[in-house]
């Protein structure tokens, strides 16, 4: 049981970190510099750890019988830049 929460929480700081990345590196190289490259790897690489963040919290609801209102807020913090961050800060520590 305790390992749930620090899986869960290095999954979501992997995940923020490539939602940045995707943002605020990626992004511009493929509009800026005409780089296509850097959005389709570090794309597909985001892509895997979103789904691996929402694989990875299921178990929160199920085994630790989390409130429905954290699901709005899991999800919220997935899609708002450094969202998995403050999430984190909030409920995981």
């Amino acid at each position: 049981m305790e390992t749930i929460i620090p899986r869960f929480r290095r999954i979501a700081i992997a995940e923020g970190w490539s939602f940045l990345v995707l943002l605020f590196i990626a992004m511009p190289l493929k509009y800026v510099w005409d780089l296509p490259q850097a959005v389709k790897v570090v794309g597909w690489l985001h892509g895997i750890l979103f789904i691996a963040y929402w694989v990875y919290a299921v178990p929160l609801f199920t085994k630790l019988k989390w409130p429905a209102d954290r699901v709005i807020g899991l999800g919220l913090a997935s899609v708002l830049p450094f969202g998995t961050f403050v999430m984190e800060r909030k409920w995981l520590r």
